[in-house]
């Protein structure tokens, strides 16, 4: 888990505002001078690295707990995008962007270990993104977001999507203060990702089958999908799409629509 593979700490993370020259100094939505320390627990002191964990946790936590403090006070709805690398994540974003961006106000955070690679390509749709970059970290945490929401100051009602880091494990058990989370999956990844990653799909509020597009050219048991999908989780509900070719796509938008403040 993060804490022995060292990535709670800050060190080497920036936030940057595409269409700004530097990493922001925005203030932050709370005060993380004391909440970095680099822990080192011994090799083979379970006990030890159990406890550090669920410290970095319980301070997660309270973080995400004061963002969403902040996002409930201004009406601002955030919903935290997961997935494997190459799930199709920032396609989705972009489309996303441009066709809803006329209904509703939204920002975008980015989230990957280095480069403004995928910012870039959101920042060109017009809406206002900020990438965080973890350095060797493999997820955001609730003291990322909360220096990007400082960064973007999202106008009242507000939607923010934040792009996680792909990886299919650690994302999942960082609470950002995030109202929701989607789950992106393609059908290029193989059907049994429920049964093998299952708390990222437990902890979803929607999960979208992307590049459904290729389904004609690939191996994957849709029905085997959903069967396992709902043995990992009765309640979490499937929106086949396409990000490339649209496919599906109304019903994501509505689907964000619906439930933004």
């Amino acid at each position: 888990m993060c804490a022995t593979c060292g990535c709670d700490s800050a060190d080497g993370v920036d936030i940057l505002v595409i269409g700004e020259s530097m990493p922001t100094s925005a203030s932050h939505l709370h005060d993380h001078s004391h909440q970095h320390e680099r822990h080192h627990a011994s090799s083979g002191e379970a006990t030890q690295t159990l406890t550090l964990e669920h410290r970095v946790l319980a301070k997660n936590d309270a973080l995400a707990g004061r963002n969403r403090d902040w996002l409930d006070s201004h009406g601002v709805r955030a919903v935290n995008i997961m997935s494997s690398p190459g799930a199709g994540k920032t396609t989705l974003l972009a489309r996303t962007a441009r066709e809803l961006r006329e209904r509703l106000p939204i920002y975008v955070v980015e989230g990957d270990q280095e480069t403004t690679i995928d910012a870039d390509r959101i920042y060109a749709t017009g809406v206002p993104v900020a990438q965080v970059n973890t350095g060797a970290g493999c997820h955001l945490d609730a003291a990322m977001f909360g220096r990007a929401l400082s960064a973007l100051a999202p106008r009242d009602h507000g939607l923010v999507l934040i792009e996680n880091v792909g990886n299919l494990v650690c994302p999942a058990l960082f609470d950002l203060g995030e109202d929701s989370r989607a789950v992106v999956m393609s059908v290029t990844e193989g059907a049994d990702k429920p049964l093998k990653y299952p708390h990222i799909f437990r902890t979803a509020s929607i999960v979208l089958l992307n590049k459904i597009d290729l389904l004609p050219y690939v191996d994957f048991d849709r029905g085997a999908f959903e069967r396992d999908l709902s043995l990992v989780s009765r309640r979490v509900g499937v929106l086949p799409v396409s990000a490339t070719t649209g496919d599906g796509l109304p019903a994501w938008y509505d689907w964000l629509a619906s439930s933004s403040r």
